[in-house]
């Protein structure tokens, strides 16, 4: 690979870019499509696929339809009116609920990571250091990932030499790149200690635990205590997180990682957050992006309203 290369291919994500490769293929092998493409071709291709793929995965596969001919240097089919108009027209006729994941309410964080310390202290006593490690990680994992309302492929990012951690004060990390920081400029976030469900104690006992001194935070574990060098996959983190909450009693099959960003925004929200200072502590650009986050009450101040239960 050329010096070149190498930079064109850091300015795109590597799930961008493995999202758009796939998109190309289903394009050309699975539907029999020929690139370049014409307008025609697309709207066509769109039709074959309505109600079948969800309106976000025809979006991603205009995105990369678009970006494929930009680079190539041809016009853009994407753009065209009649491609425009059957998109259009395919929202009309096949609507569909945006499916979100289930924002993990302040008391299911309190017992899952209850149920961890209890695991945590089991394990110590039992001498049994796999044990004792994956429940300090899972603890510092998703109480980071709650408080800090972070994406998964974030928290799998984190490295040690980014973080500064003081017990009782609070944690500050660096994180050289995110899907919002579409310039790669990176960001320094920071989140206090608590008197509960403390991130920052989490954090040190993990780290401590495992003798970490540099590379990722959070990393895989193998059934002899070992760990692993690269971090987590981001994909780990949904079986990672469910397992802990079935283990804690609580039904999980709705639950994702996205879970942990929600249940904050909820929190935060529900706590009396005005949405500009949950927009810049989460890092949201957009109103739209933050208000997807956001589980606020179907009815609000009526349990305020109402002094003794509606009767028929």
């Amino acid at each position: 690979m050329s010096e070149l290369d190498r930079y064109l291919n850091a300015a795109t994500r590597d799930n961008t870019r493995r999202s758009y490769r796939a998109a190309i293929e289903h394009f050309e092998v699975s539907w029999g499509g020929f690139l370049p493409a014409t307008a025609d071709s697309v709207a066509r291709y769109l039709v074959a696929h309505a109600g079948v793929l969800s309106i976000n995965t025809l979006k991603l596969r205009l995105s990369a339809l678009a970006q494929w001919h930009s680079s190539q240097g041809f016009a853009d089919p994407t753009k065209a009116p009649v491609v425009r108009k059957v998109f259009k027209g395919i929202r009309a006729l096949h609507p569909a609920q945006e499916k979100q994941a289930e924002p993990l309410q302040l008391q299911h964080l309190e017992r899952v990571i209850a149920w961890l310390e209890r695991e945590a202290q089991i394990a110590q006593a039992e001498h049994d250091q796999p044990g004792l490690l994956r429940a300090r990680r899972d603890t510092a994992l998703i109480l980071l990932g709650f408080w800090r309302g972070f994406r998964s492929d974030e928290l799998c990012r984190v490295q040690i030499e980014h973080v500064q951690a003081s017990a009782g004060a609070g944690i500050s990390l660096y994180l050289p790149r995110s899907k919002g920081d579409r310039d790669n400029l990176g960001k320094t976030y920071q989140t206090p200690a608590l008197q509960r469900l403390c991130p920052v104690q989490a954090y040190i006992a993990w780290i401590s635990a495992a003798a970490l001194v540099r590379g990722p935070v959070f990393r895989g574990i193998d059934r002899w205590g070992h760990l692993g060098k690269e971090g987590l996959h981001p994909n780990s983190v949904i079986p990672l997180l469910r397992q802990a909450l079935q283990r804690a009693g609580i039904a999980a099959e709705h639950y994702t990682s996205h879970s942990l960003r929600r249940g904050f925004a909820t929190w935060a929200h529900q706590s009396g957050w005005d949405l500009k200072s949950l927009m810049s502590y989460v890092g949201w650009k957009d109103v739209k992006s933050a208000m997807r986050y956001v589980e606020a009450s179907p009815f609000p101040g009526m349990t305020r309203m109402v002094e003794k239960p509606l009767v028929p």
